[in-house]
């Protein structure tokens, strides 16, 4: 598999400008040992447990991406759907080793009030934008970004 190679002077030029928004002494070592993954499809119903078994060997936690058929709208859909995937998480992962993080799918109608209760939980992190039809299971999104105004 093809990698992409930067130039010297791009990484020269990455490596001052991180060196200078964070100055870290020469030769530190950062070793990230269990990352997040910021976007994650983990499907619905029986694939979902194939897909969590692949992402628990990789991630601490990952957000879990609101695009199912139907969408996850609201509050007691995304707990429904957490519920889902814990019950889903292989049975060998020591308990609270991974967490999904889960969103709302934004739509014209979700309110402020929804975007509260969700937030209280203490699970529902984010919401997720879909452009009404961009890409999969995408119908049911934003048909003008003015409509998700407060």
């Amino acid at each position: 598999q093809h990698q992409p190679t930067a130039t010297a002077s791009s990484q020269a030029t990455l490596t001052s400008t991180m060196t200078s928004i964070c100055p870290v002494p020469e030769g530190t070592k950062i070793t990230l040992t269990l990352p997040d993954d910021f976007h994650h499809h983990f499907r619905d119903g029986p694939a979902s447990a194939h897909v969590l078994e692949h992402a628990t060997q990789q991630f601490g936690r990952a957000i879990a991406m609101p695009n199912l058929q139907p969408p996850v709208t609201t509050t007691e859909l995304a707990l429904k759907y957490r519920d889902h995937l814990i019950s889903g998480l292989p049975k060998h992962l020591p308990h609270g080793s991974f967490e999904p993080l889960m969103t709302l799918y934004l739509t014209d109608n979700t309110t402020p009030e929804e975007i509260q209760k969700a937030y209280a939980t203490g699970y529902i992190k984010a919401c997720k934008y879909y452009p009404a039809g961009a890409t999969t299971n995408s119908d049911a999104g934003v048909t003008d970004a003015k409509k998700t105004y407060p």
